[in-house]
């Protein structure tokens, strides 16, 4: 069992709040920003009451090591991995005691003028796509073959972005989305630049037995330019399979917080708040499932 006191849910930091979402915490440092990576889980649009061990370093570790391997397609917007008191340093110098709990779990990046829109590829019909294409034969704007089945790989990766909203649940991109944001001219290199990062991680990851079913990118301008921002290819992010496991015609087990899903769904929880405390073994066992993926893309031990 992992030590529950461990777990990180809330910062606060003798710096200014840029953004606070349901996992991430995001300060102003002027030019720059520091994204601090917490220990907490949302399911269904909900921050439960507790956290889980390791998973800020998970992403933040993570995501890092994805914008390393991806430079070479397009920019990201990282700029140095917090990894010392010596990077702490520069972060806090004059503005208080060192926070040393930041080591491995935030990042300090580029500020971006981000594009709100999630931009989702899909290698394997899984999730809310198949429950869609079961319905209506489509996935977003995209008409399928027949006769798929649930978790069947894809001729080819599709792109399937959604809006990206603070105040409504995310929906397929329209034509008039795409209008309305103004972002006609970038429109397809958004498309093409998701499905070669996207590629480009299947098959690394493939290499390593881990299936990359699906993700979704955020992308965002810094001086000018598009570049990858937010988090990269994470188990919050994307749907990770074990390839040993993978047998086409159900759903698969993932390397994220699915055992916390069908927990609180098979607890009545009527998925309004306040959430339901998890039980420690569900909050172990989703802890390691981050640690393993993490483990097994990058090769590297996860310090505990």
């Amino acid at each position: 069992m992992g030590d529950s006191s461990n777990v990180l849910i809330n910062t606060n930091l003798p710096l200014t709040l840029f953004r606070r979402g349901k996992v991430r915490d995001v300060y102003d440092l002027g030019d720059k920003l520091l994204i601090v990576s917490t220990d907490r889980i949302s399911a269904f649009d909900v921050v439960l009451p507790c956290g889980i061990p390791d998973k800020g370093r998970v992403l933040n570790q993570l995501s890092a090591f994805w914008f390393q391997k991806t430079a070479h397609i397009l920019p990201n917007h990282l700029i140095k991995v917090v990894d010392s008191e010596a990077v702490l340093q520069e972060v806090f110098a004059s503005r208080g005691p060192i926070k040393t709990g930041l080591i491995g779990r935030s990042m300090i990046v580029a500020k971006a003028e981000r594009i709100p829109v999630e931009c989702v590829v899909r290698g394997y019909l899984s999730g809310s796509a198949w429950a869609e294409y079961k319905e209506t034969g489509r996935v977003g704007q995209l008409r399928l073959p027949a006769g798929l089945e649930e978790s069947q790989e894809l001729s080819e990766p599709i792109f399937t972005p959604t809006t990206k909203s603070d105040t409504e649940h995310d929906r397929p991109l329209t034509r008039q989305d795409v209008k309305d944001l103004g972002i006609e001219k970038i429109f397809e290199e958004l498309e093409q630049k998701s499905l070669r990062v996207y590629s480009f991680a299947r098959d690394y990851a493939r290499q390593r037995g881990i299936i990359i079913a699906d993700t979704k990118f955020e992308f965002g301008f810094i001086n000018g330019k598009l570049a990858l921002i937010d988090e990269l290819l994470t188990p919050d992010s994307s749907r990770f399979w074990d390839a040993s496991q993978y047998e086409v015609g159900h759903s698969q087990p993932s390397f994220d917080k699915q055992p916390v899903r069908d927990w609180l769904v098979n607890s009545g929880w009527d998925k309004k708040p306040p959430a339901p405390m998890l039980p420690p073994e569900i909050i172990e066992s989703t802890s390691e499932k981050y640690r393993e993926v993490y483990e097994r893309l990058t090769g590297r031990v996860f310090e505990r």
